[in-house]
This record gives structure tokens, sequence and C-alpha cells, in this order.
């Protein structure tokens, strides 16, 4: 396949792949297999807790090799190296691309991220709850929910079991029209500056969509945050934390990126 996908809908193409790869996987390791894991029964880390913490930088900071829309955007960063510094310089989290067909990532990226103690994301396209298993069994302390891949009550059913293997929600939202899949169980409410459809950027979606937000759930701005003074807006707007991957990774030296950006975020 190539680099880059220019279907008008990107994100059928993705499911379309997922729920044949996810069948696969079924047939090579069992959920027996997986609660077998030594790092299932590991307490799983709070970013709920990190993102409440007072003067926390906020941000979730994501390892990305490559995306259907941009192609490659670094193949040469070493994982071990980039998380490395993102617990360093304070992430509140770290979230980890395990889709390898189209974002280039494994869940042995996972499994190397989470020898930082630090709360890690496991952003995947989850639409079945053996997903939530193994992002359990690999030391995920996170698992994304993507509202444009799922019914309200699919939402409801995976965050749910999530909850009970003691992981937490991030539900990713990407218009009005999905706000009816926020539910008690999600943690974490996240909106998506980036069309999954287009995957074309508006970074005046997240100001006008958290309003609408439920009371009490935390919001993570996702996608389009390129500079300090977008991370600034979006904080001052009241966002309690900010998913930010492809500005580091497209760097040569992305670790050193995310300490430049840290620094200037507390000095501006």
């Amino acid at each position: 396949m190539s680099s880059k996908i220019t279907d008008t809908n990107i994100l059928a193409t993705i499911i379309t792949h997922k729920l044949k790869e996810v069948a696969a996987r079924k047939n090579e390791i069992s959920f027996t297999q997986l609660e077998a894991m030594p790092l299932f029964t590991k307490q799983a880390l709070s970013l709920k807790a990190n993102l409440q913490k007072q003067n926390n930088t906020g941000i979730i900071a994501e390892f990305k090799r490559k995306s259907p829309s941009k192609g490659i955007i670094n193949d040469k960063a070493s994982i071990k190296e980039v998380t490395a510094a993102y617990h360093s310089f304070c992430a509140a989290g770290i979230s980890v691309l395990t889709d390898t067909e189209f974002f280039g990532g494994s869940l042995d990226d996972l499994s190397m991220a989470v020898k930082n103690e630090i709360p890690v994301l496991r952003k995947e396209f989850i639409i079945d709850e053996y997903q939530l298993v193994e992002a359990k069994a690999y030391g995920a302390s996170v698992i994304l929910l993507i509202a444009s891949c799922l019914i309200p009550t699919t939402t409801q059913l995976l965050a749910a079991k999530a909850k009970a293997l003691g992981l937490e929600v991030l539900l990713e939202l990407h218009d009005e029209t999905e706000l009816d899949h926020i539910c008690d169980e999600v943690d974490l409410v996240g909106i998506n500056n980036r069309s999954l459809k287009s995957f074309e950027v508006n970074i005046e979606h997240s100001l006008e969509l958290k309003n609408k937000l439920p009371k009490g759930k935390l919001s993570i701005a996702e996608s389009g945050i390129y500079s300090v003074e977008t991370y600034h807006l979006l904080k001052k707007e009241g966002f309690d934390g900010f998913l930010m991957g492809e500005y580091f990774m497209k760097e040569e030296n992305p670790a050193q990126a995310f300490e430049l950006f840290t620094k200037a975020i507390n000095i501006s």
C-alpha cells in the first residue's frame, strides 16, 4: 500500500481493514493468553489525575511515524529515546499509535513506551473488546474510543468494559452529532480538529464544540496544535489537555523539540 491514502473517506478504509486485522489476531493469541501476560495485572496510572494537577503542561505527547494524510512523518526516531524525553520533560501522558498499516505503529511500540512511569494511551481504532484486553495486557493505562467508528450503545459497552479492566477512557468527538456518545464511563472527551474524512484541520472547531460538552468532563484538544500561541489559546479557553504528536515528530530530533516546547510554554 502507498504511504498516503486519497480516498474521500479515509476512516471507512481503515475500519474495513481493522475488522479483518482484529479477526486475524484473535486466531493468533487468545483472551486467556493475553490475560496471562505480566502487565495485565499491573495497576494503570491515571491520566485524569495528572491533568488535574496544578502547573502541569497538560500535554499528551504522541509518538507517530506516519499518517494516511501526511505519509512518512518520522521513521528514524527511537521510541525509547522520544518517550523517555516526553516523560522527563513533564508530559501529562504519552500517546502511542499501535496501528501498523496506516500509521506505522505496533504493540511493540506500546511495550516500550510503558516502561516510563507515566500514563500511556493506546491510540488505536478500537472496534472490539479484544483490543481493550490487548491494551491492558501490553501495559496501557488509557484507551481511545472514536465516536465516528461506533454507535453510542457500542461506545458505552466498550467504555464499561475498559473501566472494568481498570483502564481510563478517552472519547474522541469530531462534531456535535456525536455528543450522545458521552456516557458516565468516559473519563476524558477529546475534540479532534482534524476531519477523519478529509483530514483537514480547523482549530476553531475545538473552541465551538467545547462549550457543548457536559460539565465535569475533562476536555482534550486534539490535532492542529502547531505553535506555542495555539497552545496558550486553547489553554485560556479552558482545555484540560492537549494531544500533540506531529509538531514534535516532524522534527529530526523529536525529543529535543518537546524539551524546547515545554520550556517555551513555561516562559511565554
